[in-house]
């Protein structure tokens, strides 16, 4: 008899309850909640969280429940921008099947693999295709996938998709695929230029977005780490080795300094492994292998990793860098603090980097300064935000002539002459720095010729 849990009156197959049992998932998340009930109806689903909210299983325990098994043809295609997030949704769904493998095939399709090898794979007709958009529209291509029987079509992180130039690829698949079609497109955002295809392919969805007003997860910790003078890379490690961290991804912007990061800590001597754009697919793929057995304490990362890859167990976070894109900043640390867990995440910054924190922290996101010395990280006095820079270095006396001249060249301004006004309010501006450029040389040759006297 199934344990009962929150999942058992989804009415899912009594084997999927077991094996979420098993893995110590016993309550549905807020996303899960709000979805599974409209995706096991067969609606199409909009789902917009942020990651770590359990959205992958929101998709798979329903398509699980209505794939039929019976049915040896390919029912349902998920789509991921990345090797490794497809990677990781194909054993998220191994683990949902474990205690009935052979219920349903399932195969992982991405570029980085022996091509020859995954059209023979999907000879077997496996109900279940999980990918990269390229390569799956290339087996379309080939003929060795064929869209006639599909039922299901999930696009994750479609906002990355988007940012990388695959929505083409993502639209291409859905034009191939019946009409009758369930659809689910999930999210951290939905950006304008996404909407003209969810209205193309969407009937009527089932919009769930998690509390947009929580930027993080409630349990992260934040804190600022000033770099001061100090070596950016140098201070990385002795916070890392103060830390003692179970699991602590640390990122960085570049795949450079990551791989000059790994050399730092390993030369330290610290058990460290990496993932990054540089890796070889196979190695890549080992990679998220071991750091999913927790063969490493220390995992340096660029932001490949940030988005959708579910690493269990990390209890810290360090950007060595922040993002330029600071909504990468929620990504990152939201490798920590997964499905109401506490977590630490520690950011490093110089002086000039103030703004973008002021930034996060609009955002809602509460910062503790911190700093390490003597092997040991603690509290030090409060951050001081940055002053906000005037766009022109002019004085306020000048800088109120500059309105009233840009105000009256407005006025004179016809339609059609916007670069002759920006032209003329340039101008304003330069002979406003030379008036005082020579009004402080005056005031210097005043004050020479006074003292010599």
């Amino acid at each position: 008899m199934t344990k009962m849990n929150g999942f058992t009156h989804f009415d899912l197959h009594p084997f999927v309850v077991e094996a979420l049992e098993d893995a110590r998932i016993k309550k549905p998340t807020d996303i899960q909640s709000r979805i599974i009930p409209a995706a096991l109806k067969g609606r199409d689903i909009i789902g917009q969280s942020q990651t770590g909210t359990g959205k992958t299983l929101s998709f798979l325990l329903p398509m699980v429940q209505n794939i039929n098994p019976e049915l040896q043809e390919m029912q349902a295609i998920i789509v991921a921008p990345t090797r490794e997030l497809a990677w990781q949704i194909h054993e998220e769904l191994k683990s949902i099947l474990v205690k009935n493998p052979d219920y349903i095939k399932t195969s992982l399709i991405t570029g980085g693999m022996d091509r020859e090898r995954q059209i023979g794979r999907v000879k077997v007709s496996p109900q279940i295709v999980i990918g990269t958009p390229g390569r799956i529209l290339d087996l379309f291509k080939e003929q060795a996938l064929k869209p006639h029987f599909v039922k299901n079509y999930v696009i994750d992180e479609a906002d990355q998709m988007l940012d990388m130039g695959f929505l083409p690829e993502v639209d291409r698949i859905a034009q191939a695929l019946p009409e009758k079609l369930q659809m689910m497109v999930f999210s951290a955002t939905i950006p304008e230029k996404l909407q003209p295809f969810l209205k193309k392919y969407m009937n009527n969805p089932r919009y769930a977005h998690v509390d947009p007003k929580q930027q993080t997860a409630k349990k992260i910790v934040h804190h600022t780490v000033p770099v001061k003078h100090r070596d950016r890379s140098d201070l990385a490690l002795k916070l890392a080795k103060a830390l003692n961290p179970y699991i602590c991804l640390v990122f960085t912007n570049t795949k450079t300094e990551a791989i000059e990061l790994e050399a730092s800590f390993l030369e330290a001597g610290l058990n460290v492994g990496s993932l990054h754009g540089d890796l070889p697919a196979r190695r890549r793929k080992q990679a998220i292998k071991e750091i999913n057995e927790a063969k490493f304490q220390y995992v340096i990362v660029t932001d490949l990793a940030a988005r959708g890859i579910d690493i269990s167990g990390v209890s810290h976070v360090i950007n060595h860098g922040i993002p330029k894109d600071l909504d990468f900043y929620v990504h990152r640390v939201g490798r920590t603090g997964r499905v109401d867990q506490e977590g630490l995440a520690y950011t490093l910054f110089e002086d000039h980097e103030n703004g973008s924190i002021n930034r996060l922290e609009d955002r809602g996101i509460e910062f503790i300064n911190v700093d390490v010395k003597s092997g040991q990280v603690s509290e030090v006095k409060e951050r001081r935000r940055a002053k906000p820079h005037m766009k022109t270095a002019v004085s306020k006396t000048a800088h109120s002539r500059l309105s009233g001249e840009a105000a009256k060249a407005k006025k004179r301004v016809k339609p059609g002459y916007k670069k002759k006004h920006q032209y003329k309010l340039k101008e304003t501006a330069k002979r406003e720095r030379i008036k005082e450029q020579r009004g402080v040389g005056r005031a210097e040759r005043k004050a020479n010729a006074s003292k010599s006297k």
